[in-house]
């Protein structure tokens, strides 16, 4: 997993609320071997030429900024792995469903639930620029910056460690190997009739 510490990127506005799964990455895309999964990243509304991500400058955005309940629906895995492909690595929402916001984290995407003014402010200055807005993500410091716009977030713990060391959930298991060696040695001492006998050659 690619690990998330700083980012400077524009960032496109999708000015709307419950964005479900399925808008995110419609099941036509997920067909086949090998799927492109970055071209079928919001592949419908991409039909149109002037949504967000078409128009110049904001092709290359790496954070989203939308309204609540970002990526409801189904537990569809693939609608990260799209984000991800097409260079999504921030996401900005008033809410998330919950377990997109967990398969996020798992491949790298930062998830940013932001209060319901800061989010509005945002959205604001993101609505009445005409140019793509350059933000300053922060996850050591749990920050975004832009330009007369300054938004602290919270994260919890176990996912700020994910996602700042790049681990998946067996890395973030490995952290505690020494505990674990330590708990295996000792629960083979207290009840040594639980253990597995070893095979014979």
């Amino acid at each position: 997993m690619q690990r998330f510490l700083r980012l400077h990127a524009p960032a496109a506005l999708l000015d709307r609320d419950n964005i479900d799964t399925d808008q995110i990455l419609p099941a036509a895309f997920m067909r086949g071997i090998s799927p492109d999964y970055a071209a079928g990243l919001f592949g419908l509304w991409r039909r149109d030429p002037a949504f967000v991500l078409n128009r110049p400058g904001w092709t290359n955005a790496a954070i989203l900024v939308s309204g609540t309940n970002f990526g409801c629906g189904s537990t569809r895995e693939h609608a990260c792995w799209a984000l991800e492909e097409f260079g999504i690595r921030v996401l900005i929402a008033g809410s998330f469903g919950e377990v997109f916001r967990d398969n996020c984290v798992r491949n790298g995407i930062l998830p940013i639930i932001a209060a319901p003014e800061a989010l509005e402010t945002l959205r604001q200055l993101l609505r009445s620029s005409a140019s793509p807005v350059q933000l300053d993500v922060d996850l050591p410091a749990q920050r975004v910056t832009a330009p007369d716009f300054t938004m602290d977030f919270t994260c919890p713990p176990a996912d700020k460690i994910a996602l700042l060391e790049g681990l998946d959930e067996i890395g973030m298991t490995l952290l505690n190997a020494t505990a674990l060696s330590q708990w295996e040695a000792q629960e083979r001492d207290r009840r040594p009739w639980r253990q597995s006998l070893e095979m014979p050659e």
